[in-house]
């Protein structure tokens, strides 16, 4: 009987994982950047690719900076990678080149002049972050703990500085982007704190609000919010009794976060940022 109890658990176990990978799947993981030689944003919807506004030189600087600042922690991580040998830090660098590449369609679409040294991995247009990655690496050549730190302390930056380029802007397409961007170095931020945890170290922030990065922490990764919503709509709309509906969905909801955050958990302890 117990075998048989075990073997029902896996087969529930393989179920969730295989409709939750098939979720991850279709959202992407970190790797190759699919979207090279295209002319279109590689993080905007189909509606946006056609939409076009003359952008103020506070967005034509956003854009140049964070182009910048995007190589600057592929850059690093690809130094610490090299250092450390830990896989956090390789899989997340896979996914700032795509960042990188997001970014950069944006400067092509509107017919500006990306960074030169953008291929050169360490090497900077901009003095500021030149000096700042030199600073990184130094500091992240200290130990495993401190360099998992300054993977985190990137990204709590990368999100701070995206909030301040999306006050500063109107354009639907830029914020599009950030906004992903920004999802993108929560779901890093967990990565590298779920690796200290696993050392037995808790995370505390660095730059953010305590409480924001502890809200961070704790949430779920939200993929294709937008999508969820929709389709949540078009169901209630379809069958009329939202509560009805919106209890059964809840219930499926909670399975999932569940399962979720089990996932989550494995996938942080062995350093592979879902």
């Amino acid at each position: 009987m117990r075998k048989k109890i075990w073997g029902i658990a896996l087969l529930v176990l393989a179920a969730l994982g295989f409709t939750l990978g098939s979720v991850a799947a279709w959202h992407g993981t970190p790797g190759e950047n699919p979207y090279a030689g295209r002319t279109t944003a590689p993080m905007l919807n189909s509606t946006m690719e056609t939409y076009y506004s003359d952008l103020s030189q506070e967005e034509i600087d956003g854009l140049l900076y964070m182009a910048e600042e995007e190589k600057l922690a592929r850059d690093v991580y690809l130094t610490l990678y090299e250092q450390w040998d830990l896989p956090v830090f390789s899989n997340i660098a896979r996914s700032e080149q795509t960042h990188m590449d997001a970014v950069l369609s944006l400067i092509e679409k509107y017919n500006l002049t990306a960074p030169e040294t953008l291929d050169q991995v360490g090497v900077f247009q901009n003095e500021e972050l030149q000096a700042l990655y030199d600073q990184l690496v130094e500091m992240g050549s200290a130990s495993q703990e401190d360099a998992l730190k300054v993977g985190a302390l990137i990204e709590e930056t990368d999100i701070k500085d995206l909030e301040d380029w999306i006050a500063q802007t109107d354009n639907e397409d830029i914020k599009q982007v950030y906004e992903n961007l920004m999802r993108g170095s929560e779901n890093h931020l967990r990565a590298f704190a779920g690796q200290l945890e696993g050392m037995g170290i808790t995370y505390t922030a660095q730059v953010l609000p305590e409480e924001q990065v502890d809200e961070i922490l704790i949430s779920v990764p939200n993929h294709g919010a937008g999508m969820k919503g929709a389709a949540m709509g078009t169901m209630r709309a379809r069958h009329g009794d939202a509560r009805t509906q919106g209890g059964i969905i809840d219930g499926i909801a909670n399975t999932f976060r569940h399962a979720w955050g089990w996932m989550r958990g494995f996938a942080n302890r062995v350093g592979m940022p879902l």
